[in-house]
């Protein structure tokens, strides 16, 4: 019998009996959209944690911290960091330094307290600083202002205007400074106590860049980066304390940040890091302990969403039993004309198989439907219970490794749970079943 005869016949026994076959099909529907959706949200909480992981660090980074010298704990320094300038998989070292104290830059006569950066500009661009406008300082005294410098930029009737906003909640915040800072002369005021005396020094510069927006809507940039050729000159005039200086000479660096030439070289370049005695973080290596724990956790998830369906197949075992005892003496008309137990059995089979597949492809429908509104209606919900602004998180995903996982047992478990009533219709004999009544 050819292939399109076959499923005419297979469709014409399921016709026999719509209502039963209907309710097979949808405890298979149920059972593979449960799975289904039960496993999306272990995919949806992973991809929600490892995106919010990532932007906020880049993958190729990593975070040096200092390093074991004779067992002690030391900072990285200036030798340091050309040694690992030179390594092959390293693409970029960024060494940065964080100058506090009584420092402001005054920009169109508008005054503001302001932290400072010291860094290597040529280094920040192999690492992809990123910039909102403007252009990558050339010389010593061109700098790049944070996303948020000029909101620190008021007026003094702006800061009359802010105090009022935050003592009594009248008004409105200032915006700051709302010209364009590009091309701006910048003066960078230093001023030091020393014994009651105070000594100012200042610098000139000149706002060429304006860096990129945090990645977190919570996060403020405003600094100052300034070349780090100003490191000696910055940080005299500002440091007071002998026991701040003597620390500057053991750890020189706040900041010291290795990216990796790609994403592929990480995991060598951290462990070689490791193995020379640096104290090295890296996002990578915390993302896999993460992936390994949702791995196992969406694992589970299935399994349960397995007995689901396992127990959904008891009613196909149910309809291809009945099934076979209705259908007892056409068994025995076909293998009475010839037809080999192996294509009975066949024809029961494929008709397993058939349920199970119109029940998965039902049950995925359902199953992305069910996922597009969880994801749409409990951020709403959050967002009115606890009062807070937009939620970007995804709490269901199905990728399509999801959804072949879930086919396949749908239609293994459907086509095994119709294995026992197609063998048992195999052994059906021929005699006995021509002469059942009808």
């Amino acid at each position: 019998m050819r292939l399109n005869d076959q499923v005419k016949f297979i469709r014409r026994n399921m016709k026999k009996n719509k209502m039963r076959v209907f309710m097979t099909v949808l405890a298979t529907t149920m059972g593979c959209a449960f799975l289904i959706v039960l496993a999306s949200v272990g995919f949806g909480v992973h991809q929600s944690i490892t995106k919010e992981m990532t932007d906020y660090q880049i993958l190729t980074e990593l975070r040096v911290h200092g390093k074991e010298v004779g067992g002690e704990f030391s900072g990285i320094k200036e030798d340091d960091i050309e040694k690992l300038k030179k390594l092959d998989q390293v693409s970029a070292v960024v060494s940065r330094v964080h100058v506090y104290g009584n420092l402001s830059a005054e920009v169109d006569g508008i005054l503001t307290q302001t932290n400072t950066i010291l860094t290597n500009m040529e280094e920040e661009m192999k690492a992809n600083f990123e910039l909102s406008e403007g252009r990558v300082p050339q010389s010593k005294n061109e700098i790049i202002v944070g996303s948020h410098f000029a909101k620190g930029l008021l007026t003094e009737e702006q800061i009359k205007q802010q105090q009022l906003f935050y003592e009594k909640g009248e008004g409105e915040l200032p915006s700051g400074y709302t010209g364009d800072l590009l091309g701006k002369e910048l003066t960078f005021t230093m001023t030091k106590e020393v014994e009651g005396n105070f000594t100012t020094e200042q610098l000139q510069f000149t706002i060429v860049g304006i860096s990129k927006l945090p990645s977190r809507d919570w996060m403020e940039d405003r600094a100052l980066y300034i070349s780090n050729e100003y490191n000696q000159e910055i940080l005299t005039n500002t440091t007071v304390m002998e026991e701040e200086l003597e620390h500057r000479k053991r750890h020189p660096f706040d900041e010291v940040k290795v990216y990796a030439a790609s994403l592929n070289e990480i995991e060598d370049l951290s462990k070689s890091l490791k193995d020379d005695g640096y104290h090295v973080y890296s996002i990578s290596d915390e993302l896999k302990g993460i992936n390994l724990f949702f791995t196992a956790l969406k694992a589970g998830l299935i399994f349960v969403g397995t007995i689901t369906v396992i127990i959904a197949s008891i009613g196909i075992f149910n309809t291809m039993t009945m099934a076979v005892t209705e259908r007892t003496q056409d068994i025995g008309i076909m293998k009475a004309i010839g037809g080999c137990p192996s294509f009975i059995r066949k024809m029961f089979l494929l008709e397993c198989a058939f349920i199970g597949i119109l029940g998965s492809i039902i049950g995925v429908i359902i199953s992305y439907v069910i996922s597009w509104a969880a994801n749409f209606i409990i951020p709403l919900i959050l967002e009115a219970v606890t009062d807070s602004g937009p939620i970007d998180f995804t709490f269901s995903a199905i990728p399509p490794s999801l959804v072949l996982i879930a086919a396949s047992i749908s239609i293994g478990v459907a086509i095994l749970s119709g294995l026992r009533p197609a063998v048992k219709a195999t052994n059906i004999n021929v005699l006995s079943a021509l002469r059942r009544e009808v």
